[in-house]
């Protein structure tokens, strides 16, 4: 059976299976394109090339490929050419073949003993451990973005709810009346966070991380509501 270019093991259906995968969280088949030419060009692209290929317009095309990068699937670099015009952004896919193994799985056996092990501390100690835990690793998923922080407020919100949306939350940002919230209606962590809630606190510390990186500023995340306590949707509500 023959394959793809470019992925050793995989056939055609198999090969744009897995791409649809890696970009069906954004419901978005103009980001699924865009995909596949930065995965095709070992060098990546510009969004100036990704305008042109696409029929785009410049911005509508650095938007696209802001998106993938929030969400982990390419990663950006800044070539500084000798004149004084703006920095060339170039975009190139993380990873060098399309795996079937895209979405993100998590340990029930180490989650189960992550659980345990927050209760152990006791409820106050133990929030205030998975919450930073959440904050260093959202800081670390703010970083793997592209650098044009401090953004506004709801720029980083919407930033961020892409980003846990790439990560299993299918979250999506909220900005009514000035109140910014981010509304998840998938918990990756499953029966885990139902066993032991405060696992939850992971999940603010995410957020918390993430706009404090992409904002520059210190957001204050808080849980309004959460599908491990059996509400519909996962809440986290902010404030500067």
């Amino acid at each position: 059976m023959p394959v793809a270019p470019g992925s050793p093991g995989l056939s055609p259906t198999d090969f744009s299976s897995a791409v649809t995968a890696i970009t069906s969280a954004f419901g978005d088949p103009t980001r699924r394109r865009i995909y596949l030419l930065a995965h095709e060009r070992a060098e990546g692209v510009t969004a100036a090339e990704v305008a042109e290929a696409c029929a785009l317009h410049p911005n509508v095309a650095r938007h696209h490929l802001d998106k993938l990068v929030g969400a982990g699937h390419l990663e950006v670099s800044v070539a500084r050419g000798g004149g004084s015009g703006r920095p060339s952004k170039r975009y190139r896919a993380t990873a060098e073949q399309v795996e079937l193994d895209v979405p993100v799985r998590h340990d029930e056996i180490l989650l189960a003993l992550l659980g345990a092990a927050l209760t152990e501390l006791g409820p106050a100690r133990a929030e205030q451990v998975a919450e930073a835990v959440g904050e260093h690793y959202g800081r670390a998923m703010a970083g793997r973005m592209d650098d044009d922080a401090p953004r506004s407020a709801r720029a980083a919100l919407h930033a961020a709810a892409d980003a846990l949306t790439a990560h299993g939350f299918a979250a999506h940002a909220e900005d009514t009346r000035g109140e910014l919230r981010i509304i998840s209606e998938h918990c990756p962590f499953g029966d885990a966070a139902v066993e032991h809630p405060v696992i939850c606190a992971v999940d603010r510390g995410m957020v918390r991380g993430l706009l404090a990186t992409l904002t520059d500023a210190d957001a204050r995340a808080e849980t309004e509501a959460s599908l491990a306590r059996g509400d519909q949707v996962c809440i986290t509500s902010l404030s500067g």
